[in-house]
């Protein structure tokens, strides 16, 4: 065995074989995988196999069709057979909510370029013989379905990483991981201690156990899952003996997922009464094992399938497995560089091991090797959850998530599993208020304030809810008087130092501000794609402050962290530091009302100490809402007492409380983006506007300024554009596509009603040589094509005369 490598890969299922293979194909030989007993132990091994590329966020699809392409590649390299099966499925819809769940994946799949189909009852017969059509509406169908051979294809990846040039060890049972001052890590095992510059978890159902052995804490729980094999059936036995195979069939309603395996079908259930696994710890001596039967969690599953599939009440059972998969609190994977950490990696909690493995692997390498993916992956950035998250918060998220699996899944929707979580001295005060909650990065938010009748419990939808009526009237409370919410939900960051200043200029694309002021700024990865966009405000020359977005803080302070140099001090205080936010033609009087100091004075983009009331804060002339108004910044322990001054006084002035549904409308109404819709690792500067912030002329190498210059230079191919759209009682939720003479020429990033306007509105990307005032085109939402036109002017305040006035 090798003492020294260049990369130790833990665990040796699909998804480690997976890093391992990626590794190789982008250029790293010097790399081996540790496998405490045979390839394959643990989850893999009981895998039913099956593989699909639906999935709600569109770069999760993206690199499933990625893996599912990649096995006939792996097949060609190293002339083993994956035991492919493309034999294409259908999802099932059984009421309108879930049929418009299809309708909008299906629009995302067209400027993706999956060759998916929306089919009806009676072609769904056609494809699904054994398929009990009755209430079904219509369903999805996908011709890149299929399933394979889990140890076929995880040895396959195994093969193609040893051409390659890694190695792999088995029967090697990693029993520590031990950080040197360099950063490197000794990675002790029971032949050996192994000296690598990096470390990569894949531990699958033991990933916890790895973890731990570094000091972190991973957001995972293994829960129990259970599917069928059955006897032979004739109806199967027809197709084959007919030279066809039956296709995989997914029945949301009825928690399952059925294919052919050999003469008979396989049918697994995603049941309503789960159970976890292993809460305490997995067994290290758990390996190729399955768990004892339990037919009692699945019985209502069972009689439903026996109803949409007839042939199975008629079919005797093979085999039953039974056996444990690990999940995150939102079912998605936890790959990347661990915050917090130097040269630890996570390719962890990858449940659909063969529709996203192959993707997980190459992401990671990419990282890796290049410094970072060539996509968006924030869905399974293990930086997506912070540090506040405990098993106690996980596990009853993985069972909800379980649980709803095969659920719909709406725009709008707050699950309530394990909440309230993180709280804001507010809550109560707020609660009081009528607020309908939502949550962001473990935290409440209020979404709005229920008056009168209005609905205490946002109903889940795909078209306008019936908080509509709620959020219009807090909007025109905010554009005709004064409006108040909490700034809790912005992450808030404070750089100090000598070096502050020099940092800032090198980290952030645009102008660092002067004292007493604030500036607006990207911050580019070396690619030139956004990976944030930021205020900087410059308290003095040793001091600044920076806020962004709330649930991208582990994914910032990382960056930061990254690259913070001697003489900088950087901490997040996004929870020591809260406040409020004020907007509205009457902020200015509402401010001061409750102050001595000249607030007249204070100019937009200002940023200065002041006191309100008894508090001590921090006051910004700045306002999402692009309305005049005001962030005010205090300690949290003084929150209270800050609500109240500015409370008493705004009774005045009519004063309203509002949240995050309304601000998502008031910043419609001058075209400001949202980080993660139109601002993303995916987009550049110059596609999305913020190239208008970028300082060009700061004489800095700031990070991905070679990229920006040539962007700048050349011009990019696509621009972000806001439209006007003709809707009915749906508006745009982001990425569904935008149509011009005929064809697919571009996709929405968000949207939504405008209460101000009374119009709704869409922002999204043309080509740049096809945007123009007017412009006519067609956004398809929910199977339906709404014209729509370009516009060039904010519907609110178009020169800013208000918001700087």
């Amino acid at each position: 065995m090798k003492s020294t490598t260049r990369v130790a890969v833990i665990g040796g299922g699909v998804v480690g074989c997976s890093v391992l293979y990626h590794l190789t194909k982008l250029g790293w030989s010097d790399v081996m995988l540790l496998e405490r007993s045979e390839l394959t132990s643990g989850s893999t091994w009981h895998a039913a196999g099956g593989f699909h590329t639906l999935n709600g966020d569109t770069n999760m699809a993206a690199l499933q069709g990625y893996t599912i392409r990649l096995y006939k590649e792996l097949e060609e390299i190293t002339g083993m057979s994956c035991g492919l099966h493309h034999v294409g499925g259908v999802t099932l819809a059984d009421n309108q909510d879930r049929f418009d769940m299809l309708l909008a994946e299906r629009a995302k799949h067209r400027f993706m370029g999956l060759e998916t189909e929306i089919v009806g009852p009676d072609e769904i017969k056609k494809i699904a013989p054994i398929t009990n059509t009755d209430g079904i509406l219509g369903a999805l169908y996908d011709p890149l379905d299929g399933h394979l051979d889990p140890s076929g294809t995880t040895h396959a990846y195994a093969k193609a990483a040893r051409l390659g040039g890694a190695s792999i060890e088995t029967h090697c049972m990693v029993q520590e991981t031990n950080q040197r001052p360099d950063g490197s890590w000794d990675v002790v095992t029971d032949k050996g201690t192994i000296h690598a510059e990096h470390v990569v978890n894949a531990g699958g159902l033991w990933a916890r156990e790895v973890g731990a052995m570094a000091g972190i804490y991973f957001p995972l729980h293994p829960m129990e899952h259970q599917y069928i094999v059955t006897d032979n059936i004739p109806e199967i036995e027809a197709i084959i003996d007919g030279g066809g195979e039956h296709p995989h069939v997914m029945d949301p309603a009825g928690e399952s997922y059925l294919r052919q395996e050999g003469r008979g079908l396989c049918i697994g259930f995603y049941e309503q009464p789960c159970k976890p696994w292993a809460v305490d710890g997995t067994p290290w001596e758990f390996g190729h094992e399955l768990l004892p039967d339990d037919f009692d969690k699945i019985t209502g599953s069972v009689e439903f399938a026996y109803e949409r599939f007839p042939v199975l009440a008629r079919a005797g059972v093979k085999s039953v497995i039974h056996g444990p998969f690990t999940f995150a609190p939102d079912g998605n994977p936890l790959v990347g560089p661990v915050p917090g950490m130097r040269n630890y990696w996570s390719a962890c909690g990858v449940m659909a091991g063969f529709s996203q493995g192959g993707g997980v692997g190459l992401m990671l390498a990419q990282w890796m090797i290049e410094g970072e993916p060539e996509r968006d992956v924030f869905a399974m950035d293990v930086a997506r959850f912070g540090d506040w998250i405990s098993p106690g918060y996980t596990r009853p998220k993985v069972i909800e998530n379980y649980q709803k699996r095969f659920s719909v899944s709406y725009p709008n929707e707050e699950l309530p599993a394990a909440r309230p979580n993180r709280t804001t001295p507010m809550y109560d005060i707020f609660s009081d208020l009528g607020a309908v909650w939502g949550q962001q990065y473990g935290l409440e938010v209020a979404n709005y304030f229920a008056q009168g009748d209005e609905p205490g419990y946002e109903t889940p939808s795909f078209r306008r809810s019936d908080a509509f009526a709620a959020t219009g009237r807090e909007v025109r409370a905010v554009r005709e008087r004064v409006g108040i919410n909490e700034v809790h939900n912005f992450g808030k960051y404070r750089v100090s130092g000598e070096g502050a200043r020099a940092w800032l200029d090198r980290i952030m694309a645009g102008r660092i501000p002067q004292p007493g002021r604030l500036s607006l700024t990207p911050m580019l990865s070396p690619s030139g794609k956004l990976i944030g966009d930021f205020t900087v405000s410059c308290l003095n020359e040793r001091e600044f402050r920076l806020t962004a977005s709330y649930g991208a803080q582990a994914f910032h302070m990382r960056w930061f962290l990254q690259h913070q140099v001697d003489g900088v001090s950087i901490e997040n205080i996004s929870d020591t530091c809260n406040g409020f936010q004020i907007a509205g033609p009457l902020a200015r009087d509402l401010l001061a009302a409750c102050s001595r100091a000249d607030v007249s004075s204070l100019r937009f983009l200002d940023v200065r100490p002041m006191v309100i009331g008894m508090t001590d804060c921090i006051v910004q002339r700045v306002s999402y809402t692009g309305d005049l108004g005001y962030e005010i910044y205090c300690d949290p322990m003084a929150q209270r007492q800050l609500w109240l001054t500015l409370w008493n006084a705004g009774q005045d002035h009519g004063i309203t409380p509002f949240g995050m549904r309304a601000m998502m409308s008031l910043r419609l109404d001058r075209f400001f983006g949202s980080w993660m819709a139109e601002f993303s690792p995916d987009y550049t500067a110059a596609e999305t506007g913020l190239d208008r912030f970028i300082s060009f002329g700061k004489d800095v190498d700031f990070i991905g300024r070679p990229a920006a210059e040539t962007e700048k230079q050349n011009g990019p191919a696509r621009r972000l554009s806001a439209f006007e759209v003709e809707a009915d009682d749906a508006d745009v939720q982001g990425y569904e596509p935008i149509w011009l003479d005929g064809a697919v020429v571009g996709f929405c990033t968000s949207g939504g009603y405008s209460h101000y306007a009374e119009k709704s509105i869409a922002q999204g990307f043309l080509p740049s040589d096809r945007i123009a005032p007017g412009l006519e085109v067609e956004i398809e939402i929910l199977g339906q094509m709404r014209k729509a036109r370009v516009l060039d002017r904010p519907l609110f305040d178009p020169d800013g005369t208000r918001m700087r006035g």
